[in-house]
């Protein structure tokens, strides 16, 4: 269900970390649903976002909506979390346009497959699949984002 937030985007600050961090925990253990709930802890959002530039998405009236964090030597989204409850309203699309020089940099990310509605969620955006591989958490697919396909959109 698509709503008319007025979604904020703006970089994380230090007060937002035990939200962030709740965020990635619960996102994880209810979405990794093939992965043993106990590999997620608490402390992983900072180790796992270490020397990333973190943006938050929030709507006043409701709060943080979600983050992408972004390992920016390299264009890669790292990561792209939203609370259930936000998504499909447009916070992770409103997340990636505020990227710097979006659309015109070939951003990259990894995409789990069992994550169906995250892989057809960056499909429908431009991203195309580069490559693929393993991890902890299972197969993944390499993506980069298509930038004639997204200047087309």
């Amino acid at each position: 269900m698509l709503t008319n937030r007025s979604w904020t985007i703006r970089p994380a600050e230090r007060e937002d970390r035990t939200v962030l961090s709740d965020i990635y925990l619960y996102v994880r253990r209810t979405t990794f649903t093939w992965v043993d709930p106990g590999q997620f802890h608490e402390e992983d959002f900072a180790a796992h976002t270490r020397g990333e530039r973190v943006f938050v998405c929030e709507d006043r009236a409701v709060g943080i909506a979600g983050f992408l964090a972004l390992w920016q030597p390299e264009d890669f989204i790292h990561m792209l979390y939203i609370r259930p409850r936000f998504q499909g309203q447009g916070a992770g699309t409103a997340l990636l346009e505020a990227l710097p020089g979006w659309p015109v940099r070939a951003y990259r990310l990894k995409c789990l497959v069992r994550n169906k509605p995250a892989m057809g969620f960056y499909a429908s955006l431009g991203f195309q699949v580069t490559g693929n591989g393993t991890s902890p958490e299972g197969d993944y697919l390499d993506m980069q984002l298509s930038v004639a396909a997204e200047m087309s959109r």
